[in-house]
Order: C-alpha cells, then sequence, then structure tokens
C-alpha cells in the first residue's frame, strides 16, 4: 500500500487545497533530503496535516475515519492494550462479528497489524486517521480505566474493611506487615497509584477523617477528590506504602520519610513519600517523580524573546551565580536541570548535591542530602568544592552557612546554579542579604536571578473573546499596555495594526480532553540580569521595589506581563494567570 509521490502530488494538485507554486516550493526545499511532498507541505503550514490523510486515505484507497466525536465501546477499545495504542498510534474503534476496524496513522505498520490480529484472533480492517484522532481515542482510555478502578476499590475495600476491623489499636509490626500484604490493601494501593500516573497527577494525598479516608490527587497544581474510602482502610493503606518504602511499620507517633520506584506501562516513576500523624491518624502524601520528564528545552518551558536570551548568555558565564526563584512547585528544579541539560558537554566537571534527586542524569555527579548523619547542603558543597567542579548545582539555599558556601564557591571560579525561596527574581537580593551575605559580595557573584510560576493550559478547546472597556481598565491598573502591546508586536504575536480592543483572549471550554479546559501547564518567568546600575542600587541598601522597577526600566519582563503575553498567544487565561501570581 505505498503511496506513489506523483499520484499524491497530483491528487493534492486536484483538490484544489494547495496551490502549484506552493507545491514547487515545497520540492525545492526537500530536494536531496530524501523528504516527501506531502510532510514538507504540512511543515510549511500550506496543508492541514488531516487533509493529507484524506487524501492518503484516497490515494491507497482504503477508508479514512475521524474519531474526534466518536464515542468507542469501552469493550472494542480494550481489545488493544493502551500501551500497545499509545506507542504504535492504533486504535480499535468497530467490531463487526469476525472483523475489527483499526485506525492507524501509518496504515503500512504491517507488525502491528499482524500483533493485533493475533491477540484479538480478528479479521484486521485498517482505516486512516490523523493525530487529532488518535489523541482523542487516547483520553476514552482514561475514562474506561477510571471505571474499572471505581470497579476495583468498591469491591476491594469492603474486603479490606472487614480484615482491618480485627485488628488492635496497639497492632504489632507483624501484624500490621501481614495486614498490608492482605490482597486487597495490595490491590487498593496498586489501584491508586496507577489511577494517579493514568491522571498524570504530582502528588498524592491520603487523609484519614472522622468518618471516612479521603484520597485525593494533585493534577496541574490543583488539588481534586479522587476517592472515598471507608476510614477502616487507613490503616492497612499507610501500612502497605510504608512496607514499599521502607519506613518503620508500627512507628505512628513520628513523622517519617521513603522513597520507593515502580514501572508502570514502560514508565518509570520514583515516589517519595511522608508520614503525618494528625489527629484521626497518619496522612500520607507521595510525591510522583517521572524519569522520563526530563529532556526538555528552555523554549518548551516558555522561555522566550529578551528572556531566553539572558538565560542564555548567563549559562555562557565561567563564574558566578544563577538562581531560580520561587515558591516550592513552582518548576524551579525542571528550569535549573534543562540548563545542566544544556551545559552537561564532555569538557566540564558538573556536580550536584540535592535533597531529593529527582532526576537522575548521565555524566553528572548527583549527591543526595541526607541531615541524620550529617550531610547538609552546606557539608555536601563544602565537600563538592574538593572535587574539581567547573559547575556545581546546590538544590536549594535556605540557610546562610550554604549561601555563604556558595558565594564562595562562585568566587573561585566556579559556575554554581540554585533555588531561592522567594516571591519574585528582585526579592532573591534582600533575601541572601537577610541570610548574612554582604551586599559587595552579592554583586560580586549573582549574575541573573529568574523567577518562575506555573500556569495551566488550554486545551485545543477554548473559547473566543475579547476584553471589554471595564476589563480593558482592570487590566491596565496591573500593567503598562502601551509597554505591552509595543511588546507583542516587536515579538511578531499580534500586527503592527491591531489595538487592545481587537485582540482576542480565551476562555476554557469543557470537552473529552478535560472537564476543565485545561491540560499541562507552562512556565511564567521574568529574569533578572544584575547590570552595573542594579549593582550600585545593591550597594546602597536599595529596596526590593526599586532593584524591580530598574529591571524593568532596563527591559525585564515580569511574571505578571509574561503571563498576559501567554494569554495573547492562546496558551492560557487571564483568570489563570491571576490566580497564581497571587498566591
Amino acid at each position: 500500500m505505498q503511496i506513489n509521490p506523483e499520484q499524491l502530488k497530483r491528487f493534492i494538485v486536484e483538490s484544489g487545497l494547495v496551490s502549484t507554486t506552493d507545491i514547487t516550493a515545497a520540492e525545492k526545499t526537500i530536494e536531496g533530503k530524501g523528504e516527501k511532498i506531502g510532510q514538507a507541505l504540512v511543515a510549511a503550514g500550506k496543508l492541514k496535516a488531516a487533509d493529507l490523510k484524506r487524501i492518503e486515505a484516497y490515494v491507497i484507497g482504503i477508508p479514512f475515519v475521524f474519531l474526534g466525536n466518536e464515542k468507542i465501546e469501552p469493550e472494542v477499545l480494550a481489545l488493544i492494550p493502551e500501551p500497545i495504542a499509545r506507542t504504535n498510534n492504533v486504535v480499535a474503534f468497530k467490531r463487526n462479528d469476525d472483523r475489527l476496524q483499526v485506525a492507524m496513522l501509518d496504515v503500512d505498520d504491517l507488525p502491528t497489524i499482524d500483533f493485533v490480529k493475533k491477540k484479538t484472533g480478528l479479521k484486521i480492517v485498517p482505516c486512516l486517521t490523523d493525530e487529532a484522532s488518535i489523541k482523542s481515542a487516547l483520553q476514552q482510555y482514561k475514562k474506561s480505566l477510571k471505571a474499572e478502578f471505581d470497579a476495583i476499590i468498591a469491591k476491594e475495600s469492603v474486603s479490606a474493611k472487614t480484615i482491618a476491623e480485627g485488628l488492635p489499636a496497639d497492632a504489632s509490626e507483624k501484624e500490621l506487615k501481614a495486614l498490608a500484604e492482605d490482597l486487597p490493601i495490595v490491590k487498593i494501593a496498586d489501584t491508586l497509584i496507577a489511577h494517579a500516573i493514568s491522571q498524570n497527577a504530582s502528588d498524592i494525598h491520603i487523609e484519614p477523617g472522622e468518618e471516612s479516608l479521603v484520597v485525593r490527587y494533585r493534577i496541574d497544581g490543583i488539588l481534586h477528590d479522587a476517592m472515598t474510602l471507608p476510614k477502616d482502610v487507613a490503616p492497612g493503606l499507610t501500612a502497605r506504602i510504608k512496607v514499599l518504602s521502607g519506613l518503620k511499620l508500627d512507628e505512628k507517633r513520628l513523622p517519617q520519610d521513603g522513597r520507593f520506584k515502580m514501572e508502570s506501562d514502560g514508565e518509570k516513576v520514583s515516589f517519595r513519600v511522608s508520614t503525618l500523624p494528625t489527629y484521626y491518624g497518619e496522612k500520607t502524601v507521595l510525591r510522583l517523580l517521572r524519569e522520563s520528564s526530563h529532556g526538555y528545552t528552555l523554549e518548551n518551558l516558555g522561555f522566550h524573546g529578551d528572556a531566553l536570551e539572558r538565560i542564555h548568555a548567563a549559562m555562557k558565564q565561567r563564574a558566578g551565580m544563577i538562581l531560580a526563584a520561587g515558591p516550592t512547585g513552582s518548576g524551579k528544579t525542571t528550569t535549573l536541570y534543562t540548563m545542566l541539560d544544556i551545559l552537561n558537554t564532555p569538557d566540564v566537571n558538573i556536580s550536584t548535591v540535592e535533597d531529593p534527586i529527582e532526576y537522575q542524569v548521565p555524566r553528572i555527579n548527583q549527591t543526595q542530602v541526607k541531615p541524620e548523619i550529617g550531610l547538609t547542603f552546606a557539608n555536601g558543597l563544602r565537600t563538592l568544592l574538593r572535587q574539581d567542579p567547573d559547575i556545581i548545582m546546590v538544590g536549594e539555599i535556605r540557610d546562610g552557612e550554604t549561601a555563604g558556601l556558595a558565594v564562595n564557591a562562585s568566587l573561585t571560579g566556579h559556575l554554581v546554579l540554585s533555588t531561592i525561596h522567594t516571591n519574585s527574581a528582585a526579592g532573591a537580593i534582600p533575601r541572601m542579604i537577610d541570610m548574612g551575605i554582604e551586599p559587595f559580595l552579592i554583586v560580586s557573584t549573582v549574575k541573573t536571578v529568574m523567577a518562575q510560576r506555573l500556569v495551566r493550559r488550554l486545551t485545543h478547546a477554548r473559547e473566543k473573546y475579547v476584553l471589554n472597556d471595564a476589563e480593558l481598565a482592570a487590566l491596565g491598573k496591573l500593567i503598562d499596555l502601551d509597554a505591552m502591546l509595543a511588546l507583542l508586536k516587536k515579538e511578531k504575536i499580534i500586527d503592527a495594526t491591531i489595538t487592545w480592543q481587537q485582540i482576542p483572549f480565551y476562555r476554557p471550554k469543557k470537552s473529552e480532553e478535560s472537564e476543565d479546559g485545561y491540560k499541562g501547564r507552562v512556565g511564567i518567568h521574568e529574569v533578572l540580569t544584575v547590570t552595573q546600575t542594579i549593582r550600585e542600587l545593591i550597594l546602597k541598601g536599595a529596596s526590593q521595589d526599586l532593584i524591580n522597577d530598574q529591571a524593568r526600566k532596563e527591559g525585564m519582563m515580569t511574571m505578571l506581563e509574561d503571563g498576559i503575553f501567554l494569554a495573547v498567544q492562546g496558551l492560557t487565561t487571564t483568570e489563570e494567570v491571576l490566580r497564581v501570581i497571587s498566591e
């Protein structure tokens, strides 16, 4: 079923979707590269990917299907396991007796067709589809998976409750271990974890109450109720998680921390576990750290324009400090790992001291802090300096001793990257002074400070609108509208003739892809470069506001302005930006 290139080209011309001139131009760009004309036209924006797939289906004489609005029967969908569907872009969508219709992006993928045929025992009828259809169908796996999880939880929690009722309040470690290994408890724990991974949650909260046990997932930074279990399940579920993470089962009066790792659908996920005694029992929180989460670029983290140029300029320095500022969970560590990935070349020695090590990176020497045995950030950093490093990453500057050592490391010819808990880029300066670092040392070492937050991304199902006069007046109280408009035009986000009244904004819209209209997150940033004028302000003891005002005069875009920039592009909403900035 190979597509004849000349025949495809003829059909594209006959479709009237692309002019002969555009096809000739595309042919010149792929000359000698072995690329296909269809992909070249799509890449150039001359032809939609869905239209190309329709034409290809017509040329090779097989059906084209669009599954965007089609509800697939769960038992048909389940004929091809989700990992296979996701990896090979193939979805079963209709069954007629012994025939199974499958939608594919590549109908020449004979090994996949053969695998599905052997697995199902049915005659396979391949149909061509587009990426949007595959994406929509994969979303339906999650819904059928949730129904399956709800059934398992309902069934097993009854068994677990019966078993837990016979457990004494002062149960021994042996009794708790037996409970943790009981089949219903194991199934509930495995189901909660698998469901959290499939929902792309970052945290699982297991919270005992007076009447029940509430499980909540943090998804895209927002906590959602996942399920409610009988309160008698709590001891067994907590014990099961303690067994997985190597914690003491019979210690219920003190907080404990642990870790474990598991694999789900070929994806390795590390879990950081924390238990805390509360009035009704132990609350357990699991932080999910996906090992496949790194490999970002600064651009897809949300950096652009002057901010991106400032970060790249800072990374070219051979010594000094680059600080990432923001609250917990704002993506600071991911940004630093992305920078380390760029800096990670064979001619430099990179060492880190972290708590915890969130991603394992080849060719980088990573050290885990262990305060209980005396290995603190300060002691770890002190030792690193004797390991001949070129670049050092300190997970967090949280006290004067660590700050002092980081400053000394940057003074002695090392590039130091670290995070600091402040609400803005300018706020990092008074925070370091508060830790006991002299202003003259700060101006000699700190080169760049970037602050960030994470805002939720809009899905493609979004609703367009323009700001009315009242909304525009309210926005004008938060940002300089004229300067913002000039910036949008400078970066060619809008045409030079457009006014604020004509700029489209977007609202979230419920869809198959997302119930609240958001999916995933992107960063909003402000990047402060410590220039000569800002150095002079620091030495004079200027306030955070004065430093911030000077940085803005020198071209720094604030996080709020960056958020509006993304909202104009349709990546997020103004409400989401204001929610995150005001936190």
